[in-house]
């Protein structure tokens, strides 16, 4: 395979993971998997949180792309693809891990932002916590951030409508 192929898949596939985060989020996470999910949005001094167990299935994901991209494993049936489709995945994972547990949530390291992209993703991730339970929020994405004012305005609505249940005043 050419390495401009490889390198195109590796991409693309970075970029279909934050859809593939954004409906998980929005669906799992804030759906079936709540009971997961619930204590990342609860105020805790614990290392770990029961939603960490989320990043295994993007592990998993990960591994089993390598695994059938590998001749090794899969000898002649192996696709070449999945070994770049695997290493799009670990990526965003590691992208994940910096930007949303980093960043956002400071698990890692401490720097807040004064502007530019990070704060718009900061903003928008806090305005997802605004609300208290898995109904209703905004920004299920983890590195695409749409514009906090939008957001806040979505957040009115909801709350408006019944859906939304926030925690604290949303600021104008």
């Amino acid at each position: 395979m050419p390495i401009a192929t490889a390198v195109l898949i590796v991409i693309a596939t970075v970029a279909a993971m934050e859809l593939v985060a954004w409906a998980s989020h929005k669906y799992v996470m804030h759906g079936f998997g709540w009971g997961w999910h619930r204590d990342h949005h609860e105020p805790h001094d614990k290392l770990l949180e029961k939603n960490d167990l989320y990043a295994l299935f993007g592990a998993a994901m990960s591994i089993a792309m390598f695994a059938l991209g590998s001749p090794l494993v899969m000898g002649a049936a192996a696709w070449e693809p999945g070994t770049w489709i695997g290493l799009g995945v670990l990526l965003y994972g590691v992208i994940y891990t910096l930007v949303h547990d980093g960043l956002v949530h400071q698990r890692y390291f401490r720097w807040v932002p004064r502007g530019g992209y990070a704060k718009r993703l900061v903003q928008a991730h806090k305005l997802h916590h605004a609300t208290t339970s898995k109904k209703g929020g905004v920004s299920f994405g983890f590195v695409i951030a749409r514009d906090p004012a939008s957001l806040k305005r979505e957040l009115r609505e909801q709350r408006q409508a019944g859906i939304a249940v926030l925690r604290e005043a949303i600021e104008d």
